[in-house]
């Protein structure tokens, strides 16, 4: 009679494993975030952290956005495979529900990725995990289109150039924002992405942007800043896995001629 319970239980837990796609993505991400050898999470101030198979982020329900997302790029990952777009969904495993999509109009702004889709077109899954709206935020078309993408351009022809980098990326959530939509959607005044070059023990750099939301047409150089002072402008603690003299160090640099930018001309070809 046990033995018949035992086999019965297992049934059953099998049956709703089958039945349920969040458990399985959730069973199924257990180990692939630790495929990389270094930590390059920073701390979440929300407590809501989650983990996709090709990137990981921290969700902040006050303003439906996520406060910050973190992946590696390596020069094998970057391809211009064309895939088609999926629609915008809501993300399966924010457990409060990430903004639906429907929030955007028609409130004149653009689902802005944090996570490129570009620097996922290596498989259909990767690119398809980008479109949860958890990895959007209200964007100005001419910010997206314009130094945003820019910006991210910029990032992929590093890792080219440098290998593997470290990115963490969104905007800064703060009291007294704009809202959009029936669910109250945050638009940032503010978007930063820093770039961690890890290469220890002596070889690492870091540099760090933060854009105002707006039209801009300026070198991107301009808006390089130390990673501490986007530190104290988001209260989030980027790269605490760093060994600490050389965390505190990186992050209060501010070095954009130790990387090669591509001219703006370049950008209209």
């Amino acid at each position: 009679m046990k033995l018949s319970f035992q086999i019965l239980f297992i049934t059953i837990f099998a049956f709703s494993c089958q039945n349920n796609p969040e458990q399985k993505i959730a069973e199924s991400q257990k180990t692939v975030v630790t495929k990389d050898s270094f930590n390059y999470l920073p701390v979440s101030t929300t407590g809501q952290v989650v983990r996709h198979h090709y990137y990981t982020l921290s969700y902040n329900e006050v303003y439906e956005n996520a406060e910050w997302v973190a992946y590696s790029l390596s020069p094998s990952q970057i391809s211009h495979r064309r895939i088609k777009r999926p629609h915008f969904t809501r993300d399966p495993l924010i457990k409060t529900r990430s903004a639906h999509y429907k929030n955007y109009y028609p409130n004149g702004y653009e689902k802005g990725h944090l996570l490129p889709a570009a620097d996922r077109r290596f498989s259909v899954e990767a690119f398809d995990e980008t479109f949860y709206t958890s990895n959007v935020s209200p964007m100005k078309h001419g910010f997206n289109s314009g130094i945003w993408n820019r910006l991210e351009k910029q990032v992929r022809y590093w890792v080219k150039r440098y290998g593997k980098l470290y990115i963490v990326t969104g905007g800064v959530l703060q009291p007294g924002l704009e809202r959009i939509g029936d669910e109250q959607v945050a638009v940032p005044r503010y978007f930063y992405k820093i770039i961690l070059d890890y290469k220890p023990p002596d070889k690492a750099r870091m540099i760090g942007f933060l854009i105002p939301h707006k039209d801009l047409y300026e070198d991107l150089r301009d808006f390089a800043v130390p990673v501490d002072s986007i530190e104290k402008l988001t209260g989030i603690d980027f790269f605490p896995a760093l060994p600490e003299n050389l965390e505190n160090r990186l992050e209060a640099e501010n070095h954009p001629e130790q990387w090669r930018f591509v001219r703006f001309e370049d950008w209209q070809r």
